[in-house]
């Protein structure tokens, strides 16, 4: 994996990739205790809410950005945003009442559904090769999971010395660094195969993702990913603090554990996906989420809640999520043409959102209504359903290249190549307007 470091573009990216990470990491921990302060017992509700507010921001703006991301320079573009992002991180130290907070982090989140996207969508054209992309998503992946680890560990030693607002300044200097790197490079610009309307561009991504038979099996694992994700992170600070009485620092070290297992899982995944196709490793992690919410909920039943036992459980949900994340930029990268890629990666990203609209709230809700159990009950049934979901949608054996007719095109077109018949990798475009072997 480290071999891709030596193209330039793609080091400096990751680097910027790094240095935001790190400070949204910051800004995670920060945002836990922020509440805290601000809500008391309240906080899961709290946090729900500021999740929510963030979901709502990734899902209504994400797919506008990806229409814009097709016509505007694509650098100026990530600058422009970052600068925004870091801007919203200086002001959080300074805020008095919820409500700041919440208007605070729409501002932030609604420059990051701009900015998420189009950076994914840059890498496979820098990278167009599948197996050096598979590496760089692995590697993007691990980069996310040492986040994890270094963040609140980092975090943990910043708080023995200063107060958790400083944090947020932490936040913006890694926004900042980010804009100063992608400002350093040259991005591609894929030209777009004719001029559409903004319905046309805003909604095409969409209509391409739920098209496509694997995609929508994604999507369902990604319900999977948000019902256990949203359980560790609203409510791991009424665990930490409020169940178990423990320390700040030791709400750090509980997302340490989530970052620890998405790493491990990382590190395993580039040569599994050489032998073992995506979905059965895609379908395990899910499982795997599934079942430790719902392990959890009966040891807490049982026994009651155990440091320990809560550590572990975190470091498997990240494992599994990180057997669901990690593969999905190659299957979305296999389901478009480099001019359909913005749309596409700005769908996943709004649409994977959506789902945490629904499991952020409803994880607060359920933590602070009816307690630990009944949410991660809840939730592990959310998580089984996608799983379920996922496994009807997406076939099993999906082949490479689909035989197909073309009945919609003249007999000249020169994608026939003189024969109506002919066999190929399917996206669904202009030509193929939807899954099927007769068009």
């Amino acid at each position: 994996m480290l071999t891709l470091l030596a193209d330039h573009r793609y080091r400096h990216l990751l680097a910027a990739q790094v240095v935001a990470l790190l400070g949204t990491g910051l800004a995670t921990v920060a945002l836990g205790l922020l509440a805290y302060d601000l809500a008391g017992g309240g906080a899961a509700a709290v946090l729900g809410t500021v999740f929510t507010i963030k979901m709502l921001a990734y899902v209504g703006i994400a797919p506008v950005a990806g229409a814009l991301a097709e016509r505007m320079d694509r650098r100026r573009l990530l600058v422009t945003l970052d600068l925004v992002r870091a801007g919203a991180a200086l002001a959080l130290p300074f805020v008095t009442e919820v409500w700041q907070v919440y208007a605070l982090i729409f501002l932030l989140q609604a420059a990051s559904a701009g900015f998420t996207p189009t950076f994914q969508a840059t890498l496979p054209d820098i990278l167009p090769e599948e197996e050096r992309y598979t590496r760089a998503l692995s590697l993007s992946r691990l980069v996310q999971d040492l986040e994890n680890i270094l963040s609140p560990t980092l975090a943990a030693l910043l708080l023995l010395l200063l107060p958790y607002n400083a944090l947020f300044l932490g936040t913006a200097a890694g926004f900042a660094g980010s804009a100063l790197l992608v400002v350093s490079v040259a991005l591609p610009r894929p030209m777009a195969t004719g001029r559409r309307g903004i319905y046309d561009r805003t909604t095409r991504g969409i209509r391409l993702y739920l098209a496509t038979p694997r995609l929508r099996g994604l999507l369902a694992l990604q319900l999977a990913v948000a019902a256990a994700g949203a359980m560790v992170l609203v409510n791991s600070v009424v665990l930490v603090r409020g169940v178990l009485g423990l320390p700040d620092s030791a709400l750090a070290w509980a997302m340490f554990a989530f970052g620890a297992g998405s790493m491990t899982a990382a590190l395993l995944l580039p040569r599994l996906l050489d032998r073992i196709p995506d979905r059965p490793v895609m379908l395990a992690g899910a499982g795997l989420m599934a079942l430790t919410l719902a392990g959890l909920a009966g040891i807490v039943a049982g026994a009651g809640l155990a440091w320990p036992v809560l550590l572990g459980a975190w470091l498997l949900i990240g494992f599994g999520s990180s057997a669901v994340a990690t593969p999905s930029g190659r299957l979305l990268r296999r389901s478009a043409h480099a001019a359909d890629r913005p749309a596409l990666f700005a769908a996943q990203f709004a649409l994977s959102h959506a789902c945490w609209l629904i499991c952020y709230p409803l994880a607060g809700w359920l933590m602070t209504g009816f307690g630990t159990v009944p949410a991660l009950a809840v939730l592990a049934c959310l998580a089984g359903i996608g799983l379920l979901a996922a496994w009807q949608l997406w076939p099993a054996g999906e082949a490479r290249e689909i035989d197909h007719v073309h009945h919609n095109l003249p007999a000249d077109h020169p994608h026939l190549n003189g024969a109506r018949r002919h066999s190929h990798p399917l996206v669904i475009d202009d030509l193929h307007p939807r899954w099927a072997t007769r068009f």
